[in-house]
Formats: C-alpha cells, structure tokens, sequence
C-alpha cells in the first residue's frame, strides 16, 4: 500500500551533477537551469506542458469530468519525463528538465520560487508513483466531484496539493532535498470526502476490491500515514516517502471542505448511497429513494377525500401502492396513473413532480387541488 499516493523524493546533488555531467557545463545553481536549455530542451518541456494541459481543457471546454482529466494528464506528464530519460541517454538533452518545477524546502522561501508548491505536483518518480496517485485521483476524485461540482473539486484539488507541499516544506525548511508527486491533492480527496460525505460508498481496493464507506477508506490511508510518519521522524527510519506531506493535504482539504461544499450541490452528510462513478443517473435515483415516502401506510388520494375510486385507475393504483418501493417503479406507475387518471377536483390533468420528499403526483392547473403523496 506504501506505492499509493507515495510523495518520492530524489537527492538535489546527484541530479544536478548528472545535468552538468551531460551538458559538460560548470556546476549552476538551479535558478538557472532552464537558462541552459537548447531548443531540444525547450522542445520538450513544451511537450511535456502540452500534455499537462490539454486533458484540463478539454474537460473544463466540453464539460467532462476534471478528476478524469486530471488523471489522464498525470499520466501523459509521466510518459514525457519517462521519454526524456531516454533522450538523456540518447544525449538528446542536457540533462534532466524539472529542477525549477520540484519542490526544494530551502529555495521555497523566496517567492520566486512559489510555484514549486504547485508543479511539483504534476511530476513523478516513477511508474507506481503515478500509477498509485492515479488510481485514487479516478476512484475517489469522480464521486466527490459529482458531490461538489466541477469548480468546488479544483479548489479542494488545488488546497490539497498546497498543504501537502507546504507541510512538507514547513517540517524541512532546511533542506535541499527535492520531492515531487500530487499525493498532497490525492490525500487531499480523501480528506475532503470524508468531511463531506463519510457514509458514501465507493469502490476501491482495501483489501478487496468492492464498495467501502468513505469513512473506512479515508481513516485507513490516514492512520497507515500518522503510523509512517512516526516511524519515519520519531524513530529515525529511513524513507523516502513524504509522509508529512500526505497528512498536510489531507488535514488541510478535510477542515476546508465545510466552507467549500456551502451551498453546493449537496447538503453535507447527507446519506443517499453516494453518486456513481459511472454517471449521474444513479445518483439521482439513490437521492429519490431516500427520501421517499413510505406508501404501505397512507390512503388513496380519492378515499381520502372521501371519492370513489375511478375504475380506470383502480388496477394501477394497486400496483403503485404495492409495488413502488424502488424510485424507477414508483415513477413509472405514478405516470402511468397521471395519463389515465384527472384532477378530481377540477377535471385538469395530472403530472408527476420531483420533490425532497419522492416524485408526487399533482394537478397541472392548481396543485393545491391535488398532491400526493403529501
């Protein structure tokens, strides 16, 4: 489980030797880095931000899902880094690229270097490094989208890979040691989640791959961290995982969440199954269920009222009352029963409407004439 959302941290020295090594320049600080670059080198670091971004742009354009697309660029961001080593090798380039995108505590403090805090997170140490942020980016990032909509997940998204940086930064001020990876964002999504929604199911392989609350998922990533970190900085093992930088993302999404996810699409805490991450039908239904009203127990808009029962909607109404405990079926029914049914009150037709409480049936003239179930 240490290979997801790991936060891998590589030595400055070594890296910055080899770019010199290769290029057959003297020793540069690494502010001037990218002031080295040829044109194959500027070449593809332009790829490599092409690939970054044109997933995000894609989806914020046609209005796919950012947490997919995020994914997708992570991967593609990997694939050029992957390539340039072979480049390297190939002495295509210098030496390796992103020494002015990696996070580096001891430069972080002068604001020129303030974006490290953000792009660190769009590079990677290796396959199970992005593969692992990946997996939890598309797994628990879609559902919460659905939850908080598109512009509410980039804020949380974006939060998390602040504070996971930041926290990384704050517990080694002093050091030269680079780090790199979005487990900040990643850990970020489970924070955020479980301050918003704990209950909801989602699949993920704890485990077993199958449906778990997001309350277990979270506070199992979350407890393997805190018992990481203290083996890591209070008993002096080495790692190479930022563990600090996990917890940050995810303390900093989880107390933000509250004032993120106000007045959003959904109430907080609600309990309605969770959203699909298959899409937002099933979602919706699962919300309709919720919050039906109980049939078994109530009378017949006309016995109420003290009618007889039209005999053309004797047999549905039979149905709906008896068999409606599932949203589809209750829907289909009630509409079923508004086509052969009218207003008793003023012969208008009926309709079927969506409210907090179920679908209900309604006169289309004057719902005050007929609403039901109340």
């Amino acid at each position: 489980m240490s290979e997801i959302a790991n936060r891998h941290q590589t030595s400055h020295s070594s890296a910055d030797s080899q770019w010199t090594q290769m290029s057959g320049l003297p020793s540069v600080s690494m502010s001037t880095t990218m002031s080295l670059f040829g044109a194959s080198e500027w070449f593809l670091l332009s790829v490599w931000f092409i690939a970054l971004f044109w997933p995000i742009f894609y989806a914020l354009r046609y209005k796919t899902s950012l947490a997919l697309s995020i994914t997708v660029s992570l991967l593609l961001g990997y694939l050029i880094q992957y390539f340039a080593v072979f480049a390297l090798a190939k002495g295509w380039v210098g030496g390796w690229l992103w020494w002015d995108f990696v996070l580096i505590p001891n430069r972080a403090v002068d604001f020129a270097w303030f974006h490290t805090f953000f792009s660190a997170g769009f590079l990677h140490g290796d396959a199970l490094h992005v593969l692992g942020n990946i997996l939890v980016i598309a797994l628990v990032g879609v559902p919460l989208e659905q939850r908080l909509g598109v512009r509410r997940f980039a804020t949380v998204y974006a939060l998390g890979l602040f504070g996971g940086s930041f926290a990384w930064y704050l517990f080694n001020s002093a050091s030269s040691t680079p780090s790199l990876g979005a487990s900040g964002a990643a850990f970020g999504l489970f924070g955020a989640y479980l301050a918003g929604w704990p209950k909801d199911e989602i699949p993920f392989p704890l485990i077993l791959i199958r449906k778990w609350p997001v309350l277990y998922i979270a506070m199992f990533y979350f407890g393997m961290e805190i018992y990481r970190a203290y083996t890591t900085m209070g008993l002096n093992q080495a790692s190479d995982v930022a563990h600090m930088a996990h917890l940050g993302g995810f303390l900093t999404a989880y107390l933000l969440l509250p004032i993120i996810a106000k007045n959003g699409p959904y109430e907080l805490g609600v309990e309605d199954g969770g959203p699909s991450s298959t899409g937002s039908e099933r979602s919706r239904l699962n919300r309709i269920k919720s919050t039906m009203v109980d049939m078994s127990s109530l009378q017949d808009p006309w016995t109420s009222r003290g009618l007889e029962i039209p005999r053309a909607v004797r047999d549905p109404l039979q149905s709906l009352m008896a068999s409606s405990d599932e949203p589809e079926t209750r829907i289909a029914w009630m509409e079923h029963l508004a086509d052969t049914a009218e207003c008793p009150t003023c012969s208008a037709p009926l309709g079927v409407v969506e409210r907090k409480n179920g679908p209900q049936m309604q006169c289309s003239k004057e719902p005050e004439h007929f609403l039901w179930p109340e």
